[in-house]
C-alpha cells in the first residue's frame, strides 16, 4: 500500500501518490530480497474504484515498464488504513540459457 516508511501513515496526493509510494515500498522489498522490479512476474492490484484504473496504471506503467508482468486487477470493497490501492507481486529470478541450444 501506499503507506510511508517512515512514518507508517498513507501518503496524501490521492491514487497516483499511492501507487507510487506503493510500488517503491516493493522495490525496496525486492532489493532487500536480492530481486528489482524486473524480476516481477506477476502482479495483483486492488483498488477501492476501478474508476481509478488510468490514473493507477499510467503510474504503474513507469515502474514496471514493457514487458509487463501478468497482471491481475480487482476493486474491493475496502483496504487497511482507507488505502485506495494495494499491489501484491510475485517475483522470480530468470534462467540463463547455458551452452548452446541445437
Amino acid at each position: 500500500m501506499g503507506l510511508d516508511p517512515a512514518t507508517g501513515a498513507l501518503v496524501p496526493g490521492g491514487i497516483a501518490a499511492e501507487t507510487a509510494r506503493a510500488l517503491e515500498n516493493l522495490a525496496a522489498v525486492l532489493r532487500a530480497a536480492g530481486f528489482c522490479l524486473a524480476d516481477v512476474v506477476k502482479t495483483t492490484v486492488y483498488l477501492t474504484d476501478l474508476a481509478e484504473f488510468a490514473a493507477m496504471n499510467e503510474v504503474y506503467g513507469r515502474y514496471l515498464p514493457a514487458p509487463h508482468p501478468a497482471r491481475a486487477t480487482v476493486q474491493v470493497a475496502k483496504l487497511p488504513a482507507a488505502a485506495r490501492v494495494e499491489i501484491e507481486a510475485v517475483a522470480a529470478r530468470r534462467q540463463r540459457a547455458v551452452g548452446r541450444v541445437s
